[in-house]
């Protein structure tokens, strides 16, 4: 994504107070953000690798169906 896309707000004295940058690119930096604050607490990192090597569970359908949904 070229630097382009990314465009600094100036308050009236020209000093940087904010971005504007393309959604895909937020989304980007919201989930590097998310995973770097579950990787902190030792707890979460176990949980996340062990989810992540998971290989059973059930269809949204049947998970709907449990929850009478």
């Amino acid at each position: 994504m070229p630097d382009r896309d990314i465009q600094i707000v100036s308050n009236e004295a020209g000093e940087p107070t904010a971005v504007i940058v393309p959604i895909e690119l937020w989304r980007e930096i919201t989930s590097d953000r998310e995973t770097a604050y579950l990787l902190k607490s030792k707890t979460m990192k176990d949980r996340l690798l062990a989810s992540l090597e998971r290989r059973d569970g059930i269809s949204l359908d049947e998970a709907a169906a449990k929850l009478g949904l």
